[in-house]
């Protein structure tokens, strides 16, 4: 059997096609670049909780800062908030928290931004590693960072406030 090819009609085609590619496409871009646009600047901690397999809920005392630029950067600080007191009682190293940097991206679909660690003075095993965090805008204009297992159980949250310029 012979195929016979119609130009015109696959070219209709292909071109009905197109735009809609070309559409979810910007839409998926304009997505990414609101999300990236939200994410841009500096962020004090509010509170970082811990969520323990029998339900109980932690507050983990913390203070920290965290940073996004505009280049897809990103450094995150962050300590009990009682090291100071804890040195104060020693004249020993005391040492807790992280920090670390490095790029970053975001999966919109999937509502995660992932931390490309490239240093950590911190935490040695982190730099090379992705640290991968669920993210939430809140309507008071909070983010939300979470930390989830490997059955997707939420372990930890981290939320912060933008810091107005």
């Amino acid at each position: 059997m012979k195929c016979r090819t119609y130009p015109a009609l696959v070219a209709l085609a292909l071109a009905s096609l197109t735009p809609s590619a070309t559409n979810a496409q910007s839409a998926s871009a304009a997505e990414l670049a609101e999300v990236k646009a939200m994410f841009m600047g500096h962020y004090e901690l509010v509170i970082f909780e811990s969520f323990r397999p029998n339900g109980d809920v932690v507050d983990m005392e913390y203070i920290g800062r965290i940073m996004y630029d505009a280049h897809d950067n990103m450094s995150a600080i962050g300590m009990p908030k009682s090291l100071p007191a804890q040195a104060a009682e020693t004249d020993e190293l005391v040492q807790g928290g992280f920090a670390y940097w490095g790029n970053v991206s975001w999966d919109v679909q999937s509502g995660t931004v992932t931390h490309h660690v490239e240093g950590s003075p911190t935490r040695g095993s982190w730099p090379g590693v992705d640290n991968v965090r669920f993210f939430e805008f809140t309507d008071e204009g909070l983010l939300k960072l979470s930390l989830k297992n490997e059955e997707g159980r939420t372990t930890g949250t981290l939320t912060w406030r933008k810091i107005e310029e």
